[in-house]
């Protein structure tokens, strides 16, 4: 399995729970199908089973939110890499910015999930972080300022130097990672920009999630793929 170079956070929006979810990530099958481009949906914890249940093998890979580092055993409310597999989920992200990670815990728990085949997405807020991030050696790693997450303006547009210098720290720690760019991307063009400034790919949310058309919605992202 790779890194999807399109990949939607559906977070907690109300529009991607329950019977939503499955509607959603069946419109991202629809266009993988139809496109050729591989999709990754990362719905809530309560709706990975029925997605990944929904999607399995129609070019749609499905990811956990988030994984805590936390084993098997007694504890409460922790989400463990074992539960993710076992829900029939593809990989993770982890550390995204509304659901940050000690850095010693985000090591442990990456390495956790790579020990069960999980892929791993670690998001990061500049290149710094991306650094760190590519050094546990993660299949991705998304660049994501915190302050364009939900705005609509791309860190792409933004600020390009930001991902131009995050590729390059990644590259230097981990030439396997992908690097994928987050935060306001919303259409083609924001793509397009993303993947001139050497990224893979991008991670998204509200661009998919609360468009009027989620299908028109993401086959404009891939056509800045092409």
């Amino acid at each position: 399995m790779r890194i999807p170079p399109i990949v939607i956070n559906f977070k907690t929006y109300s529009e991607a729970v329950g019977d939503r979810a499955v509607r959603l990530a069946k419109v991202a099958v629809e266009v993988a199908e139809e496109t050729g481009v591989e999709i990754g949906v990362c719905p809530a914890h309560t709706d990975l089973y029925r997605v990944a249940r929904a999607v399995d093998g129609d070019g749609v890979l499905v990811l956990a939110q988030a994984v805590d580092a936390a084993e098997p055993g007694s504890r409460t409310g922790h989400v463990t890499p074992e539960m993710v597999v076992e829900a029939g989920a593809d990989g993770t992200l982890l550390n995204h910015s509304e659901r940050r990670m000690r850095l010693d815990d985000l090591k442990d728990v990456c390495r956790a999930c790579m020990n069960e085949g999980l892929l791993t997405i670690v998001c990061a807020s500049d290149a710094m972080a991306a650094r760190a991030a590519g050094a546990l050696q993660p299949h991705a790693v998304a660049v994501e300022p915190p302050e364009l997450i939900g705005t609509g303006t791309p860190v792409s547009k933004a600020d390009p130097e930001v991902v131009e210098r995050s590729v390059e720290a990644v590259r230097e720690v981990s030439e396997d990672t992908a690097v994928l760019c987050g935060a306001g991307i919303t259409d083609g063009s924001d793509v397009r920009a993303a993947v001139e400034l050497g990224s893979d790919g991008v991670l998204v949310a509200s661009g998919v999630v609360l468009a009027e058309d989620p299908k028109e919605a993401l086959l404009d992202l891939i056509s800045g793929l092409e």
